[in-house]
């Protein structure tokens, strides 16, 4: 199963001083976490299921140290499975991850309603971000949304955003690489009709450097575009086009250039790991190794 088909399956900072403003007091130094799509993607290689069985996956993940979660939730009843393992085991939940259709607008109210019950839930384990990427019009399909949807996808965007923020919470556009297609028309019209105040930015660098046809060029113009909505990164590295078992600052992608850019444009956003695996990456590890290196890596090249 890959990310999109997953994500498919659920329903439906800052470059000058008032960017830096976007996470506030506490908010500015989140945890690091690891994003569950990690976890389900490791499990499947071992022919095990993730989420059967949360005692034990929650179990495992603390053995990484990591002290953050950001799982894909499908509705409010989805986190309140969890919420008895996350305070078991102590992991924060700095960020939940819910997938959206905001397109059409009966999909979008339906939408929006799921969301801001789920934010309700998360907002009193210490949510400060919820990352949202809205579903294309069918995953793999390749059909890409029209300008009505799409001004409908971004104004709907808007007021959810709106209403986050009064529960204390930000919402933050997530992208894969579909948004990138036909001159990235999507990706740069949701944030281009939609207001920093109620819609930040999750930059997942590894889409938008595939989705750019592999090219670095496009990571660090999008960086500097968009650096004053960035509150959140999920980080993957790739060798050779293919998603590598852990994360390291040198490969297809230049973190040590990237890192050094965020810091000298002053972003402090929560970082995600999201070291998937896919068919040809090369298994070396297991998936709590995996995680250890992953983590040490990035917190040493970013807080370092």
């Amino acid at each position: 199963m890959n990310r999109r088909d997953f994500v498919g399956t659920l329903p439906g900072l800052a470059v000058i001083l008032s960017g830096q403003n976007l996470l506030t007091g506490k908010e500015e130094n989140l945890p690091i976490s690891a994003n569950e799509y990690n976890w389900v993607t490791f499990y499947n290689r071992a022919g095990k299921s993730w989420g059967e069985d949360w005692d034990a996956c929650l179990a495992e993940f603390t053995q990484t140290k990591i002290p953050g979660f950001e799982p894909s939730i499908r509705d409010a009843a989805h986190l309140e499975e969890l919420i008895p393992f996350l305070e078991k085991y102590q992991i924060k939940l700095p960020s939940v991850y819910v997938g959206s259709q905001m397109h059409e607008e009966d999909l979008a109210k339906k939408s929006m309603e799921v969301i801001l019950e789920i934010a309700e839930k998360a907002k009193e384990l210490g949510t400060k971000i919820i990352v949202t990427n809205p579903n294309p019009i069918q995953w793999g399909s390749g059909q890409l949304k029209n300008d009505k949807q799409l001004l409908c996808q971004s104004a709907y965007l808007e007021k959810m955003g709106k209403s986050l923020k009064g529960m204390g919470i930000k919402l933050a556009y997530h992208t894969h690489d579909v948004e990138l297609q036909a001159g990235a028309r999507e990706f740069h019209h949701v944030l281009q009709n939609t207001s920093p105040e109620n819609l930040s930015f999750c930059m997942d660098v590894h889409w938008i450097y595939r989705g750019s046809g592999n090219s670095q060029v496009a990571v660090f113009d999008t960086l500097k575009m968009y650096g004053d909505r960035i509150v959140s990164f999920h980080l993957r590295q790739s060798q050779n086009g293919i998603w590598t078992e852990t994360f390291q600052p040198q490969g297809d992608i230049d973190f040590v250039r990237f890192a050094e850019e965020v810091k000298k444009m002053g972003i402090n956003a929560h970082l995600v790991i999201e070291q998937c695996l896919e068919e040809k990456t090369v298994q070396r590890t297991n998936v709590v190794d995996a995680h250890k290196i992953s983590y040490s890596a990035i917190n040493k090249l970013f807080n370092s």
